[in-house]
């Protein structure tokens, strides 16, 4: 009897194998991405995550995927809670951390609902909260760069 190393769904036909190699390549992409940078866009690609995530959500829901929003709106909260949340330094950040941490912890909160209502508006309003801290990151980015030149 033959044994593949590949799953049957890699060799089920021309194109899952295609998809699952294209996918695995990205994965590499982003693992060398994620390696090469600074804790300032590690931070901006946990935005831009979060971001992706709930546009997917949104489109899912619309779609009436459930699965696909539930898993979207999962790692929208996993970025939210493990990712930035859990990044804040809270002793140091004074109230500028506390005020992010509130944030977030209410962005998690309405997500959740969000996922148990399949409310639309509820994740555009999680895009319309997070967004705007995320552009003010980018924004901060020439200024990181230059102090971690100095």
């Amino acid at each position: 009897m033959y044994h593949s190393a590949f799953s049957p769904a890699m060799v089920s036909s021309p194109f899952g194998r295609a998809q699952q190699f294209a996918r695995m390549y990205a994965q590499v992409g982003l693992e060398t991405e994620v390696e090469a940078a600074s804790p300032h866009q590690l931070v901006l690609m946990l935005f831009d995550g979060f971001l992706e995530s709930v546009g997917r959500a949104r489109l899912a829901m619309q779609a009436k995927l459930i699965e696909v929003k539930c898993q979207q709106i999962g790692r929208a909260v996993r970025i939210l809670d493990e990712g930035l949340r859990a990044a804040l330094d809270l002793e140091a950040g004074g109230d500028v951390a506390h005020n992010l941490h509130a944030l977030y912890s209410y962005v998690i909160s309405r997500l959740t609902l969000a996922n148990l209502r399949n409310d639309v508006s509820i994740l555009e309003e999680a895009d319309r909260l997070i967004r705007p801290i995320r552009e003010a990151w980018v924004e901060i980015g020439p200024q990181v760069a230059r102090g971690a030149r100095a």
